[in-house]
């Protein structure tokens, strides 16, 4: 009998990802108040790295309580800058703020997955990407701002590497599924080698 498999997430570029592997799979959204998660992990000194790991834990497990034998599928990504957590622009000027503070500097993404299965968890992993920008004009990121502000308010760091945001960088070192917000080679691994899915 084949287990389903549950994308617990909204993220278009991550459905899309998993689409084009070839993986079967349906989406449902977990409803997590991640930003009231971010700010109590945050108080309590987690690292960016727990805080990843810990909010793509809450997604996958929200939809498993709900959802018998299928594989839950969690993921979130959050970016380290200089110790600091950055997250989603909320406004234009915001965005301009970070892309400002990074440019000509290094930070790193972390994508984390979550797998969950009968309410318990049955795989984990987190994904790092080092990034350096490229030292732009203040002039260009605002223009780059105003003309791509519709799709990077959703990103972290207020780039999407896969548009016109890999203008803004010098330097990735690392897997660029990565930078995506899922770490998908290693997703399709433990799902083949379960026997989720043919390889």
């Amino acid at each position: 009998m084949s287990v389903p498999i549950i994308l617990a997430s909204g993220s278009a570029i991550r459905a899309e990802l998993l689409r084009q592997a070839g993986v079967p799979f349906s989406v449902q959204t977990a409803r997590v108040d991640e930003d009231g998660a971010k700010r109590a992990l945050l108080a309590e000194g987690a690292s960016p790295r727990d805080i990843a790991d810990t909010l793509a834990e809450m997604k996958a497990r929200k939809v498993s309580d709900k959802t018998q034998g299928a594989m839950v599928l969690g993921c979130d990504q959050v970016l380290d800058f200089d110790g600091q957590l950055l997250s989603k622009p909320h406004t234009l000027e915001e965005a301009l703020a970070q892309l400002k503070a990074m440019r000509g500097k290094r930070h790193t993404l972390l994508s984390a997955a979550v797998i969950y299965q009968d309410g318990e968890p049955v795989w984990r992993h987190l994904g790092q990407v080092r990034l350096r920008m490229r030292m732009s004009s203040d002039a260009y990121l605002r223009d780059y701002i105003d003309r791509n502000w519709d799709s990077i308010q959703h990103a972290v760091g207020a780039y999407k590497l896969e548009e016109e945001g890999a203008r803004l960088f010098a330097t990735i070192d690392g897997d660029y599924f990565n930078v995506l917000g899922i770490p998908l080679l290693e997703v399709l691994n433990f799902l083949a080698v379960k026997g989720v899915i043919d390889q």
